[in-house]
């Protein structure tokens, strides 16, 4: 017997557990037993007490909301309709119109009655024509990272509104030249004229919409001039209209950098290099009939030279320092705020504002 070989493994015997009977599908479920439904608890008179009053709120302030929403779009803001009319630019209106009164002296009540007259029929004017532009621009401002926000183009007026508003502007227009002296509204009704050229189509035109701007400024000197019987001196016109220029064009200027090409057709005529010479062009244009009225036709007083000729450094330098903004700063798209916020400019309008002041009323030398 050879016992160095192992003894087979014992065999495992598993039980295997009996296949289980096949379900009788023909018999019935046995039925659930089912509790009767207790009733329903009412709940305590705090718990009733702060769901109604939640309810309560929830609904009243969706209906709040909803009114305030219905109330938006059908009667706008009086502050909306307020910046819609831009009263900030009105301010152009009291520095051009009364410019007039430098021809004319000693000045009197009356005149400055009929420059306040002046002031207001270019104020409607102006403020029609904001409400036309923007009724035609509405598309083209959306597209425009700060017009976006005007009063039509965000949606805070309708345009149903802005229409109705449009109508009793003229309305007001119209009393204003009834009530005035006869015939001697034109300079207003051009202006008029010319803004609704331009909101046609003449604005898309390059060139033409910023003449149209600065000539427009121009017809606010005659208006004046002519309310208030002052004869108009030529090199003032041509002073304010290329000084109006060299604005219109440093605001297109700012918007190419600001928005390129698409928000107005019309800048697709310029370039920058282009425009940056005009705005030179036109600056030193502006410093040369200012000199020229001040020697030639401003009525001032008997030796008022050395106060003349302390006065055209202030306009040289105002016109440097909006260079200096438009150029270096890359400002001037609103050159209100431009003019009228800079300190610097400020300060030197001050103080030029003086010495005119001083040259205008010192006693005129006898005839």
């Amino acid at each position: 017997m050879d016992i160095t070989r192992s003894s087979p493994a014992p065999v495992r015997v598993v039980a295997v557990p009996p296949e289980p009977e096949p379900a009788d599908l023909t018999a019935l479920p046995e039925p659930i037993a089912v509790e009767p439904l207790q009733p329903l608890q009412p709940l305590p008179a705090t718990a009733t007490t702060a769901t109604t009053s939640a309810i309560t709120t929830t609904t009243a302030t969706t209906s709040t909301t909803a009114t305030d929403v219905r109330g938006r779009r059908g009667r706008p803001r009086p502050r909306d309709l307020l910046a819609l009319l831009r009263p900030g630019q009105w301010v152009k209106n009291l520095a051009v119109v009364p410019l007039a009164l430098l021809d004319t002296h000693p000045w009197g009540a009356a005149a400055f009655l009929r420059t306040g007259w002046a002031v207001l029929g270019f104020t409607l004017a102006s403020a029609l024509v904001y409400v036309v532009n923007d009724l035609a621009d509405r598309e083209r401002d959306r597209l425009h990272p700060v017009k976006r926000h005007r009063p039509i183009a965000s949606g805070r007026v309708s345009t149903f509104a802005a229409f109705v508003l449009t109508g009793a502007l003229a309305l007001a227009l119209t009393g204003w030249a009834v009530a005035g002296p006869a015939w001697q509204w034109w300079p207003t009704a051009l202006y008029l004229a010319l803004s609704l050229a331009y909101s046609q189509g003449l604005k898309h035109v390059p060139l033409v919409d910023a003449f149209i701007v600065a000539t427009g400024f121009v017809l606010r000197l005659v208006q004046g001039a002519l309310l208030i019987g002052a004869q108009m001196s030529e090199w003032l016109a041509l002073c304010v209209f290329s000084l109006c220029l060299m604005l219109a064009l440093g605001k297109r200027r700012h918007e190419m950098t600001a928005a390129g090409c698409a928000h107005r057709p019309a800048l697709r005529g310029y370039t920058l290099a282009f425009l940056d010479h005009l705005v030179v062009l036109v600056a030193v244009l502006t410093a040369v009939s200012y000199v020229l009225y001040l020697r030639d036709d401003a009525s001032l007083a008997a030796g008022a030279s050395l106060v003349t000729l302390l006065s055209a450094p202030c306009a040289v330098f105002g016109l440097a320092r909006y260079l200096q903004l438009l150029l270096v700063e890359e400002g001037g798209g609103n050159p209100v705020h431009v003019l009228f916020r800079d300190r610097a400019t400020l300060v030197n309008a001050a103080l030029w504002a003086v010495l005119v002041a001083l040259a205008l009323l010192l006693p005129q030398s006898p005839a």
